[in-house]
């Protein structure tokens, strides 16, 4: 866990906006000219998928149209033209693994040819239990398919086993598509406002949730004093708005405050899980009431679960059996949730690939890549920072670590990240196309981790010339 501090305004050099459109345009001539077959395919996708993608996300690449794969192994892809690119987003973290990786895919095999729909328990359940005790310190454990569903579930049973209707949330955070976190504070007026682009909700969000910056005790004493929210969502270390690392101290002050006014602690590990084998929950010893996590666990095939202390374990089961009869339409569940085949590759996973010595790696590997991009801040004197969490590690358009979400979304910059992005695609190297953040697998090389940086040194010195 890291952070680098840029020079000092006295001595560094800003990036000229027409210096990034030109270049940007350089780049999107030459990404046309490497990517036909790709705009083949979306030419005939756009007429029978919305904007030619099976989900919107796939446009946020800054290319003229999205690149199709082809294929994936380990910590490469290929895309249907024959570009072959290292991939440092990795389905951001849902490839962590790294694609296709072999104890995954023959469990995953394994499993299809001896059925995986059955809606009743498989042994590999109980081993998958038993581990991710062993990780994370909770007793007891339930499944969903992604870290969205664990916690949607997480926060109606924090709210029953409370009889408090709101939760909290910190300013941009990100837990997939829960209606409860699309909330911010406005930028100017720092009041809590639903989250620009919210599509549809069902209710304003204020209503449900409050909401206060990461590493704000004062604000988060406050916002729990009255006794009536039922849990806190958040993840250790923000990572969706950029890495966010707590302050010294932060995580003792937020379990003894939630504690202190009966509010229960989630933490939502699908990103940290970064941290290591355990994620920052193992890592830093927290103690949290529930625990959701997704992405990674099942080498990218829809998984996730979420764990429960012995207390509330012990309690919700208590209301499952006065309410059996109808535990299928109480909101928490799902006919393919725990399925055998999501079973098999999680074990696998854990087995086999996100393991001690694999973390140990990729941990190494950020560290080499932190150290190369800020090589080429301190060379080109850029008001720009880098910082890691584990096995990730990121840069910003700024020269001091952001601390919160709102200094973190001040700190965008989407035009130069848009060309940064681009180029880097241009000379194989695929980033996290929401930011500027590059995550390591077991497959990952240092040869990757220095055309990586060799990728971003022409990027940025194309901007000075």
């Amino acid at each position: 866990m890291s952070s680098t501090t840029s020079h000092d305004a006295a001595t560094t050099r800003s990036v000229a906006h027409e210096a990034v459109q030109r270049c940007m345009q350089d780049e999107i001539v030459t990404f046309e000219a490497h990517h036909p077959k790709s705009k083949e395919m979306h030419d005939r996708a756009r007429r029978s998928m919305v904007a030619g993608v099976p989900m919107s996300w796939m446009l946020r690449l800054p290319g003229t149209w999205p690149v199709f794969i082809e294929s994936g192994k380990g910590a490469h892809i290929v895309d249907v033209d024959g570009n072959q690119m290292i991939d440092f987003c990795l389905g951001d973290t849902g490839a962590m693994t790294g694609h296709a990786p072999t104890a995954a895919v023959q469990a995953a095999s394994a499993r299809l040819v001896n059925g995986h729909a059955f809606m009743l328990p498989v042994e590999d359940a109980i081993w998958v239990s038993e581990e991710l005790t062993r990780r994370f310190h909770l007793p007891f454990w339930q499944a969903a398919l992604t870290a969205t569903d664990a916690n949607r579930f997480v926060l109606r049973i924090a709210r029953q086993l409370t009889g408090r209707k709101k939760i909290l949330v910190f300013n941009y955070c990100y837990h997939g598509t829960v209606d409860e976190t699309f909330i911010v504070l406005d930028g100017v007026s720092k009041t809590p406002v639903s989250r620009p682009g919210n599509i549809g909700p069902a209710c304003d969000p204020t209503l449900t949730t409050k909401v206060i910056e990461f590493n704000d005790i004062p604000a988060l004493e406050a916002a729990l004093r009255d006794n009536d929210v039922a849990a806190v969502l958040a993840e250790p270390a923000m990572t969706n708005i950029g890495i966010i690392l707590p302050d010294p101290g932060f995580h003792t002050a937020l379990r003894e405050i939630t504690r202190r006014t009966g509010t229960l602690l989630i933490i939502d590990e699908t990103h940290t899980i970064c941290s290591g084998p355990g994620g920052y929950t193992g890592r830093f010893g927290l103690e949290p009431d529930i625990l959701t996590i997704g992405k990674p666990i099942a080498a990218g095939i829809p998984a996730s679960v979420y764990g429960l202390s012995s207390e509330l374990a012990t309690k919700f089961l208590a209301f499952s059996e006065e309410n059996k009869d109808i535990c299928d339409v109480g909101g928490v569940g799902g006919t393919l949730a725990g399925n055998a085949l999501a079973f098999a590759t999680i074990r696998a996973t854990l087995e086999n690939v996100l393991t001690e010595s694999a973390f140990t790696q990729m941990e190494e590997l950020a560290i080499e890549w932190t150290k190369g991009v800020q090589s080429v801040i301190d060379k080109f004197k850029l008001p720009w920072v880098v910082q890691r969490l584990g096995c990730r590690a990121e840069y910003w358009f700024c020269s001091q670590v952001p601390h919160n979400g709102s200094e973190a979304a001040a700190a965008c910059a989407p035009e130069l990240e848009r060309y940064m992005h681009l180029s880097a695609l241009n000379r194989g190297v695929l980033l996290t196309p929401f930011h500027n953040m590059a995550l390591m697998c077991p497959a990952t090389t240092l040869a990757d981790v220095e055309a990586h940086t060799r990728a971003f040194h022409e990027s940025v010195q194309a901007l000075f010339l």
